[in-house]
């Protein structure tokens, strides 16, 4: 089975292009860093026509989730290199919606991420800390800071994530203000661990802030693996950032 190792903001992914079914332990075994191929998850991308391809992703841990950000963006450098579709506008569907995205020339994509909203409540105490929930399509749970660098994000995330009020699992982001629409965000991903980038966790981070805080429309967020840019408008939530292909292989 053929498979294209992509990454965005090193969030790195196996994308298989073909229906797949694979249980836990096959994933589980491709995502292995020192005997598989090595991977945050595992993408399927499923040619529809010209102007449509649809997406599926599974955690290293061998679970199948709702959405992911950087996967998205992945899944439309590769339909637009590989020939899938026809123009660099086009849509890639998940199990929560469709997302319109645009490839750039740098191999940049600007994707809709959704309409990110807060659930239960605006804020609550979980695990000890206080936590703004939000939903991006899968969930999120956004913890403000002082200092990201400072903080034990491998201790503290999957004690909030696999907190019982969050029956699904949750994501967590630690979020601190640097500059004017400026925030640095470290990711502790249900399933992964911690991660160098999640487009998903960004859009959650920037909507609590802008909510909070009064940030505006356009908001950078530094992410270890770098620089996502996220835009409010009246559909909801965008994202510009880097996709790359790494290189091609069998399993």
């Amino acid at each position: 089975m053929d498979f294209v190792k992509v990454e965005g903001l090193g969030n790195d992914f196996i994308t298989i292009i073909e229906p797949i079914d694979p249980n836990p332990d096959q994933i589980v075994a491709w995502c292995a860093r020192h005997t598989g191929v090595g991977a945050d998850g595992v993408l399927e991308m499923t040619p529809i026509d010209a102007t449509r391809v649809r997406m599926r992703y599974w955690n290293a841990d061998g679970g199948e989730v709702e959405m992911c950000g950087n996967g998205l963006r992945c899944v439309a450098l590769l339909a637009l290199t590989d020939g899938y579709v026809d123009g660099a506008e086009f849509v890639v569907e998940s199990a929560v919606g469709d997302h319109p995205v645009s490839v750039r020339d740098d191999g940049s994509v600007k994707a809709f991420v959704g309409v990110p909203h807060a659930f239960r409540t605006e804020e609550m105490t979980v695990a000890g800390h206080t936590v703004r929930p939000v939903g991006v399509g899968n969930p999120h749970a956004v913890l403000y800071v002082d200092n990201v660098e400072e903080i034990a994000v491998a201790e503290i995330g999957p004690r909030i994530g696999s907190d019982p009020i969050f029956p699904d699992g949750a994501n967590v982001e630690f979020v601190a203000t640097t500059g004017e629409d400026r925030i640095r965000v470290r990711v502790w991903e249900r399933g992964v661990g911690e991660t160098t980038g999640s487009g998903t966790g960004a859009a959650a981070s920037a909507f609590a802030k802008r909510a909070t805080d009064g940030l505006g429309d356009a908001i950078t967020v530094e992410l270890p693996g770098g620089d996502l840019l996220v835009e409010f408008d009246d559909a909801g939530a965008w994202m510009t950032g880097p996709a790359r292909i790494v290189y091609r292989g069998e399993l």
